[in-house]
């Protein structure tokens, strides 16, 4: 993926050069009104736990957690709807922009965001990614995309083209979409499955180097360590680490996958003081069947739908009470990542 945040530079490079490109006459325009921000946040995570033990008389060791962080970089150039009247005076990396995932912006021409996170939550670190770049038009759409989020387990660079139909407030769009990513549906342990479905685990541990003294009931690591005493601690300690390695250095060995399909969207998008609605939904019904070993298609055995959309709601039904719903739903290879919030708000007097 590396290749994919060159592809987005050069892309953003060429938009930013000194002629007209992407509706924009220079560098200046292409970052106008554009916000660089860089934030750090943090907090308590899962408070200690003692676990006891009486092997050799009673012992208590304390589980720590480390603290909760949240590191943030990006830069965005998105125009705000009109629902997104900004409260705060900075931007301190906890936004949840729903409307950063719609297809169309609020106004027509070149749009970016590039934003890095690497956080940890509850001990466990992760690195989340989201770019893009798309240009709209009246009559056509153009995006640029690359998405790591490593909570979902999810990767890939995506470039669409479109055909946009506007009619006023709501907007259809058709055209291809190009994906790279990993080839999602790839099982390492396939191979290794016996007729009833269970796992000839202990000969893939040899294969990979682990080996077994069943006389003595010891069990060594690739490195001559011993790792267990005991079959139970085999098969429900190491096996499963075992497994775990095995599948995550088959499928590092893999190149990513092009993925060729076709697209169907809309956008709408409504709003004054009192309500507002806006929404975007995309189909990919048809995807393109290269005949590859990993191709997805070996994987579900024939087509399958990929989709995306959020919603989002708001009314102010008087002067004290206001309900609000927003939220975002993406499927790809049959791999869901989402997010939404809703409530009420009644104003006392």
């Amino acid at each position: 993926m590396k290749k994919v945040l060159l592809v987005i530079l050069v892309f953003l490079v060429s938009c930013a050069a000194p002629k007209k490109c992407c509706g924009q006459d220079n560098i200046k325009d292409i970052f106008k009104f554009s916000t660089f921000y860089a934030a750090v946040n943090g907090g308590t995570s899962i408070s200690d736990v003692e676990t006891y033990s009486v092997t050799d008389g009673l012992g208590v060791e304390t589980i720590q957690t480390p603290f909760d962080y949240n590191l943030t970089l990006g830069i965005r150039k998105i125009a705000r709807f009109g629902y997104e009247n900004r409260a705060n005076t900075f931007y301190d990396g906890t936004e949840s922009n729903y409307s950063d995932a719609a297809t169309v912006g609020k106004r027509n021409g070149t749009e970016f965001l590039f934003q890095v996170d690497y956080k940890r939550q509850e001990g466990v670190e992760y690195l989340n990614q989201h770019h893009f770049i798309r240009y709209v038009a009246d009559d056509w759409i153009a995006k640029a995309e690359y998405l790591v989020d490593g909570f979902a387990d999810i990767e890939y660079f995506e470039t669409s083209q479109r055909y946009r139909y506007n009619l006023g407030k709501i907007s259809f769009n058709i055209g291809a979409v190009q994906r790279l990513s990993e080839p999602y549906g790839y099982d390492p342990l396939a191979s290794w499955k016996l007729d009833n479905g269970n796992i000839h685990y202990t000969y893939l541990a040899l294969q990979e180097g682990y080996n077994v003294d069943v006389y003595h009931d010891m069990y060594y690591n690739p490195d001559g360590d011993i790792v267990a005493y005991s079959s139970d601690v085999w098969e429900q300690i190491v096996i499963p680490e075992v497994l775990a390695n095995y599948v995550e250095r088959k499928r590092n060995e893999l190149d990513n996958k092009l993925q060729h399909s076709l697209v169907i969207g809309l956008d709408y998008y409504y709003y004054n003081k009192s309500v507002w609605i806006h929404t975007w939904a995309n189909l990919m019904p048809y995807h393109y069947n290269d005949k590859d070993e990993f191709s997805y298609h070996n994987y579900i055995d024939g087509q399958w739908l990929d989709y995306s959309g959020g919603l989002i709601f708001g009314q102010k039904i008087n002067k004290r009470l206001g309900v609000f719903a927003e939220g975002k739903y993406n499927k790809y290879w049959n791999r869901e990542w989402y997010d939404f919030k809703m409530g009420i708000n009644y104003i006392i007097r």
